[in-house]
Parts: structure tokens; C-alpha cells; sequence
């Protein structure tokens, strides 16, 4: 079933600091993927998935690909897609998911020519098909699930190199055999210059118009654009993002509420517990008290803030 263009959806996830990748694996994952959705998806980070079991289709955008066990799929950030597993039936996906931008700066330093240049051969294109046709990719990203799953002694070490292995064999292979060319001229990608603005500034003021100006549009038609792609106005977006941080702050530090509200961009507490607990449903201090809140949202809930999820 073709998926509705007028509607988009952002899946956001939060990469573990300590381990560079967020591994969804086993179990879980074994479902009908697709039923009750109709519309495509994007996330905030690059979607690396192995279906294990099961047959179905994936459509990008305007492609619409079938898949089987031993496909490979590399998806860079924001690019429109969706998953359907044949009607009645259930498929067995795992991924892996990770911010190159982070990584290779990581491993780089400061020499951003280079790093650039990683991420352009990185962000340029689907990567799809038959993980024999992919054997030193296939292989990299299976080790790197197999120290995920198991978490042996030194795994986080063995998944930092692993990681750094996995970046520049997925430029390689993009470079050479790319499938599907990432456009920047439709759908979300026409606001994406927006949502990097949103990532690298939401701890600021963040106006309207200078979205509008990254993505070279007027503001009317930016707004009308935005809403059409991501189903939410630019400010509701803007908080989201603040929220989200907020959360991965509020797991990994001992900050003060005032002080998380401040590093999230907003100019009060009342605002950020009133827009935390639209969005998460309960208050800052609530969700922060119960450690088991992030993995099981994640699984369950708060895998995608479009409205409506």
C-alpha cells in the first residue's frame, strides 16, 4: 500500500553516550510492521536495519522495493520511508541507529574537511539489497549487533572501533553503489536546512524567520511547507527537540530542573514543565524518578513525537 506523501512523521531516538549506537535487537522486533500506518517516516539519526524473517515492502519515498530475509538497508537521517510486512504476516527487523556527524568528529578531530567529506558520501544515498552483495558491510554491522546483544567485557571498546569501521565502509559503498539518491529538492528534505538549525540551536532563541532563512523560503511558505511534511507547527518541533534533550539531561546528570530548563532553551520552569508534560505526559520530576521510564517509552510510546502516535 502506497504511502500518504501529505503526511511525514519523525521518529527521534537517543543515542547511549557511552556506547555510540542504539541497538533495537530481539523480541520486539518481531512484528506487522506497517499495520494501521499509512503514512512515510523519517528519524533524526542513520537507520541501519537486517530483516532477519519475514518478506513485505519498503518504500522511499517515491521507490517502493520488496524485501526478504538477508536484506541490508542503510538510511541516512531524514530520509522519507516506510516498512510494510505482507498483509496477515509479521517480520523480523533489527537496527542499528547512530549520528555520524558525532562519531566523526570523534575520530577526526578537528580536520572538518575530511569529516565533511564522510558525511556528504554518508547522507547521499539508500543503501539496499542482499547482505551477500554487501559482504564486508553485512559482516561489520552483524559484529556490531552480536557485542550489542551480548555485552561481554570490553564490548563498548570492541562497538567504538567497530562503529568507526562501519562509517567509512558505508561512504565506500555509497559512493560506488548507491540505489537511491537522496533528493533535496522534495518532501522533508526541503525544510531539512530547518531542522539542522533546530539541532544546533535549540538551547537558544529560536525565531521563525531564521528557519525560514536557512531553508531559503519565504516565512509564510516555509510555515505551510513544515506543517504540510511534519504534521506540527515550527514552534511545536522546536519544543519537542528541547523536551527530548531534556530527557536524555535529566538520565544523565545530576542538574538542577532550573539549570536543564535553561540548557534546553527555555526561558522558564513553568514553560518547561508545562511543555514536558504535554509532550512526555508526566512532570520532569515524575519521569526523572523512575529509571525504567526512557527504555520502556521508547519501546511502547514515545518512539515518535508526531501528534497522533
Amino acid at each position: 500500500m502506497q504511502a500518504k506523501k501529505e503526511q511525514m512523521q519523525l521518529r527521534y531516538y537517543d543515542v547511549p553516550q557511552k556506547e555510540g549506537v542504539l541497538a533495537l535487537l530481539g523480541e520486539n522486533w518481531i512484528r506487522e510492521y506497517g499495520e494501521g500506518i499509512d503514512y512515510l517516516h523519517f528519524h533524526n539519526l542513520l537507520e541501519i536495519g537486517i530483516c532477519r524473517d519475514g518478506e513485505g515492502e519498503m518504500i522511499f519515498d517515491e521507490e517502493v522495493m520488496p524485501y526478504g530475509p538477508g536484506i541490508i538497508t542503510v538510511i541516512p537521517r531524514r530520509f522519507p520511508h516506510t516498512t510494510n510486512s505482507r498483509k496477515g504476516t509479521k517480520s523480523f527487523w533489527e537496527y542499528l541507529y547512530l549520528d555520524p556527524g558525532t562519531l566523526l568528529r570523534e575520530i577526526l578531530g578537528e580536520n572538518e574537511i575530511r569529516a565533511s567529506r564522510a558525511l556528504d558520501l554518508i547522507g547521499r544515498n539508500v543503501i539496499f539489497g542482499q547482505g551477500s552483495d554487501y559482504d564486508s558491510l553485512w559482516s561489520i554491522v552483524n559484529a556490531i549487533m552480536e557485542e550489542m546483544r551480548d555485552r561481554r567485557r570490553f564490548y563498548v571498546e570492541k562497538v567504538r572501533g567497530l562503529l568507526f569501521s562501519l562509517l567509512f565502509e558505508i561512504a565506500r559503498v555509497s559512493e560506488l553503489d548507491g540505489r537511491l539518491r537522496v533528493s533535496n529538492k522534495i518532501g522533508v528534505a526541503q525544510v531539512q536546512n530547518a531542522l539542522d538549525y533546530v539541532d544546533g540551536h535549540f538551547q537558544e532563541t529560536v525565531r521563525i524567520s531564521e528557519l525560514a532563512d536557512a531553508c531559503s523560503m519565504s516565512e509564510t511558505h516555509f510555515r505551510r511547507l513544515f506543517n504540510r511534511y511534519l504534521n506540527m507547527t515550527p514552534v511545536e518541533y522546536v519544543n519537542q527537540v528541547r523536551i527530548l534533550r531534556a530527557c536524555e539531561m535529566l538520565r544523565t546528570s545530576n542538574d538542577a530542573m532550573t539549570r536543564i530548563a535553561e540548557r534546553c532553551g527555555f526561558s522558564s520552569i513553568s514553560a518547561f514543565d508545562r511543555n514536558f508534560r504535554r509532550i512526555i505526559g508526566v512532570t520532569p520530576y515524575q519521569w526523572k524518578k523512575d529509571p525504567g521510564n526512557y527504555e520502556r517509552k521508547l519501546l511502547e510510546v514515545n518512539v515518535s513525537v508526531q501528534k497522533g502516535w
